[in-house]
């Protein structure tokens, strides 16, 4: 199987991420596996926890990162965030691209959960494709407010090209 090129805007939203090698990472929407390959390659003793709500995306996540479920490295599972147990006691990061859950309704209760499961000092990204300009100060807003009502101190990054914008918010 050829696998495709990590794009661009993957590349850097798990950049900004930091990813430490004893880092235990939350991915919601893990899609074709692209950001699961990138974390997964900068883990050593941490782990990373992939979830899609899609058999399809889970499927091509285990297909792409074969060698990383094989070591024990990542876990990959069909769920939707809201029914999810956190396999990991406690997080370092969550990552999410492109999932519409944080700005298309209320997300109170999965939020919480994410609050609840960081520990101190950790992170969630929240990161979508800038591609309609007209739509990136309604994202950013809905976003940053429901990071902050569960307590998270957030910070807003965007980059032109290609266009991103991520809303990052620490525990």
């Amino acid at each position: 199987m050829v696998l495709q090129t990590i794009p661009a805007r993957i590349r850097w939203s798990v950049d900004l991420m930091d990813v430490q090698p004893d880092d235990h990472v939350l991915e919601i929407g893990c899609g074709p596996g692209y950001g699961a390959e990138l974390i997964c390659s900068r883990l050593e003793t941490g782990k990373l926890f992939a979830i899609d709500r899609s058999e399809s995306g889970v499927d091509r996540t285990k297909r792409r990162c074969a060698r990383f479920l094989d070591t024990g490295r990542l876990t990959v599972r069909q769920i939707d965030l809201a029914t999810l147990r956190v396999p990991v006691k406690r997080l370092t990061k969550v990552y999410a691209f492109n999932v519409n859950l944080f700005w298309v309704r209320d997300c109170a209760d999965e939020v919480a959960l994410l609050h609840e499961r960081l520990l101190p000092g950790g992170s969630i990204y929240v990161y979508y494709e800038a591609t309609r300009p007209e739509q990136v100060p309604e994202l950013v807003e809905k976003t940053t407010a429901a990071l902050a009502a569960a307590g998270f101190r957030t910070q807003v990054v965007q980059r032109k090209v290609p266009a991103c914008v991520g809303v990052i918010g620490r525990r």
